[in-house]
């Protein structure tokens, strides 16, 4: 495999993989005439170890002995024990990786180690591996924790460094931002298909964005961490008409409907007001959808009603959300 193969294959640049040659002697074992790089499988297996050991946290300089290791099991010590030295490096790698403070690019102050290695592949534009990565910090930590403590820093650290520089990494963001929408997708159907019973039994609970906010990131986490509780959730997305939200509500009588609002333009009181005092059911029973507004760009409420409350944050909201669907009805 030539240089250019194996850097689009990794997801890298073939300037980064020259100077990892020229650094860290990671290079191809055998060079053409002496002169021509070209990589075999065991060099291949080697730098994917490096790029994989880099995501996470690791130092280039330390994620390169250790590749290199990896990939020469035979040339080094059994390890005390008598245990093999691959199972000794994969040791050593994991308590690297809890210790390393490798940096990013990014202005991600102190942060998990999950989510710098996040920002890490995201840099590199490894789509593959910012998929790995999330999937394992939502399998390891769940969506409430996954999403507050290594998606939204990398996020954040993201959309400060594209601002400050002319918009030079917008790409990163575009692409974090669709793997954490996939992934906290993806989520949310399994989790909604695993309480499939128990969602059978419940009002649901509507989410919908006011019309022009397009800022969807963020209820696609509540909606995750609330079908991961077992809650019936129905989830309209982004930039949600008005009339098409009332029909909503009239249709299927929601335990509550949450709007959310990135920015102020979007918060439409007036919208939230109304949908607070839409009724439905029979005539002579009916009922009416308390409206929870979620997002920074929420005013608090001034009207004082009972049907209007305000979330500060994805925590507040989850519990909210929880206790107006359980007192609600158990059937329609």
């Amino acid at each position: 495999m030539t240089t250019g193969q194996l850097a689009r294959l990794l997801g890298v640049s073939p300037t980064t993989l020259r100077s990892w040659d020229r650094r860290y002697g990671l290079g191809p074992a055998v060079r053409v005439d002496g002169r021509h790089r070209r990589w075999s499988p065991d060099d291949v297996a080697m730098m994917r170890k490096m790029c994989r050991l880099t995501a996470t946290g690791v130092s280039p300089a330390e994620a390169a002995r250790l590749a290199q290791r990896h990939a020469r099991p035979a040339d080094t010590a059994r390890a005390p024990g008598g245990g093999t030295p691959l199972a000794a490096h994969e040791a050593e790698a994991e308590a690297v990786a809890r210790h390393a403070q490798a940096g990013s690019g990014l202005p991600l102050g102190r942060v998990r180690l999950e989510c710098r290695g996040l920002a890490r592949a995201a840099v590199r534009m490894d789509g593959l591996e910012v998929q790995q990565r999330l999937r394992e910090a939502v399998a390891v930590h769940g969506p409430a924790l996954a999403w507050e403590e290594v998606m939204a820093p990398a996020l954040r650290a993201v959309g400060r460094k594209w601002r400050s520089s002319g918009e030079r990494y917008v790409e990163i963001e575009h692409l974090l931002s669709w793997h954490i929408s996939a992934t906290l997708r993806h989520r949310y159907v399994e989790s909604a298909a695993a309480h499939g019973d128990r969602r059978a039994l419940a009002l649901p609970l509507v989410l919908a964005c006011p019309a022009g906010e397009y800022h969807t990131l963020s209820f696609e986490a509540l909606a995750a961490v609330l079908a991961d509780d077992g809650l019936t959730v129905l989830t309209l997305g982004g930039a949600v008409p008005p009339d098409a939200l009332m029909s909503t509500v009239r249709r299927v009588a929601p335990a509550a409907v949450a709007l959310w609002s990135q920015t102020r333009p979007t918060a439409d009181l007036r919208l939230a007001r109304r949908v607070a005092a839409a009724r439905w059911g029979v005539r002579g029973a009916r009922s009416s959808s308390p409206v929870l507004l979620c997002g920074p760009g929420w005013r608090s409420p001034t009207d004082g009603s009972a049907d209007l409350r305000q979330a500060k944050s994805l925590r507040e909201a989850v519990r909210v959300l929880t206790e107006l669907q359980r007192r609600s009805a158990p059937v329609r």
